[in-house]
């Protein structure tokens, strides 16, 4: 996904929150479902989620559709790092999903049997932008249901206590004045010298490691080294993505600079090294609620973790996005990360029946009034989509920094590369091995060599 593309669709759409994105072939244009093509007393679909964060909301979604159509829908959620091996044992039940989702063209090559033809749907036509979609040939099989950000969460609050110290080390006076490792690096170890001032634990939220946790480390901030090593490796002009996905090796020449904002995170933290193994994604996100914290790394999805904590100290407009800046030269017009990496499907061996009330329920989500109620306000979503009003935008503060961050001036946005990591097992092992030098039993190039990984059919990973 090219950074202009991604403001395209800020400027074409306001930016309007979004969720999940589908395919409809509905007639109706004004988001009624097509009741035509099912039998609503007893047709039930099933979606299969990923996002466990979100599951609450899809079962009132769930709810109010079948109230309004009549129609059910099982909306069922695989726990955190598991996805694919629950849809692995789903699809092959008779009650399979007739809705679920894929990790763009690498996730398609491995469920391309399961996966309708979409490009003739008329949610389809409302993507923004057509390339974002999966396609092979002239088909169409898996739309993006989202466009998403993630970076450095920050409590301005905290920040601005920082700023104000009498005998703070550095010059920096804003966070807007951090747009470097360097700076960052300066400004997180004084806030760690001066914690009991700020009245924080650690400057960062616990970099949890936990089993199926460690997503946030695994991939999204393996995203930066591997973005700049494929966007180096495509050249001026180059599909970086495309590049990814098409390389016979990964040297992982930036993992120095993994390693710089990665031992910050643990060297500067509320937790002890010793202890993240045992450390959720949930109390990471509960130490920031709480004002134990001055950072963590997440993205906007985050929100709801933030303001539904019990105790959560941290006001709307305290919350903010900064960059995660590793030490990349010119990283100073680097803004955080954003795309996407995953996509509706509709299953192919399903009936037809399934299908269109699949369809259906989807083009009702992202049409209709209640739909898009859900879609802007509990969900939180940016969508690629043309049937948002502007007056429906996401209302959350993660979202409305997304928004902000794209539409900055002069700042390059990273795109995600999700789809071009080698594979699961890669990542898996990648967690592993940072266990092992986080708790101080390996060191880094322990991680570097155990990282290696077989990828796509024969082809090898190398991170030498």
């Amino acid at each position: 996904m090219k950074i202009k593309k991604l403001l395209a669709i800020a400027v074409a759409t306001s930016l309007v929150a979004s969720a999940f994105v589908g395919c409809g072939s509905s007639n109706s244009t004004n988001g009624e479902a097509n009741s035509d093509s099912t039998s609503k007393s007893t047709q039930e679909i099933y979606f299969l989620n990923f996002k466990p964060e979100i599951a609450d909301v899809y079962k009132k979604i769930a709810k109010d559709y079948e109230a309004e159509t009549g129609v059910k829908v099982k909306v069922e959620t695989a726990a955190s790092g598991t996805y694919e091996q629950t849809l692995k044992s789903e699809i092959a039940k008779k009650d399979a999903p007739t809705i679920f989702q894929i990790n763009g063209p690498v996730g398609y090559q491995s469920w391309k049997d399961y996966c309708l033809d979409l490009k003739d749907t008329e949610l389809y036509n409302h993507l923004l932008d057509k390339s974002l979609a999966v396609t092979s040939g002239e088909g169409v099989y898996g739309i993006p249901y989202a466009v998403e950000g993630y970076g450095i969460i920050y409590n301005d609050e905290i920040m601005q206590k920082y700023f104000a110290l009498s005998n703070k080390k550095t010059d920096v006076n804003s966070a807007d004045e951090i747009n470097n490792f360097e700076k960052l690096k300066a400004v997180v170890e004084d806030m760690e010298a001066n914690k009991d001032a700020l009245g924080i634990q650690g400057v960062f939220a616990s970099t949890s490691m936990a089993s199926g946790n460690a997503w946030r480390w695994e991939t999204h901030l393996a995203n930066l080294p591997l973005y700049y090593e494929f966007k180096d490796d495509a050249g001026e002009n180059g599909d970086v993505i495309q590049t990814g996905i098409d390389a016979k090796e990964i040297d992982f020449k930036y993992n120095e600079n993994y390693k710089n904002i990665y031992d910050l995170y643990t060297d500067n933290s509320v937790s002890e090294k010793g202890i993240l193994g045992n450390k959720s994604v949930d109390d990471s996100m509960a130490e920031f609620a709480l004002g134990d914290c001055a950072m963590v790394q997440n993205g906007n999805w985050a929100w709801s973790q933030i303001n539904d904590i019990n105790g959560n100290t941290v006001k709307a407009e305290n919350i903010k996005f900064m960059s995660i800046y590793t030490g990349i030269k010119g990283e100073e017009n680097q803004g955080i990360c954003i795309g996407t990496e995953n996509y509706l499907a509709i299953n192919s061996q399903v009936s037809e029946e399934k299908q269109q009330a699949s369809i259906d329920f989807i083009n009702w989500l992202f049409t209709s009034d209640t739909g898009k109620a859900y879609v802007s306000g509990d969900l939180g979503f940016i969508a690629p989509f043309d049937t948002f009003n502007d007056d429906e935008k996401p209302e959350d503060p993660l979202s409305k920094e997304v928004i902000n961050w794209m539409s900055k001036d002069n700042i390059n946005t990273v795109p995600w590369v999700f789809q071009a990591f080698p594979s699961q097992n890669f990542k898996d092992t990648f967690a592993s091995a940072l266990l092992e030098y986080v708790q101080g039993t390996q060191d880094w190039n322990y991680v570097l060599r155990s990282s290696k990984a077989t990828v796509r059919s024969s082809t090898s990973v190398l991170l030498t």
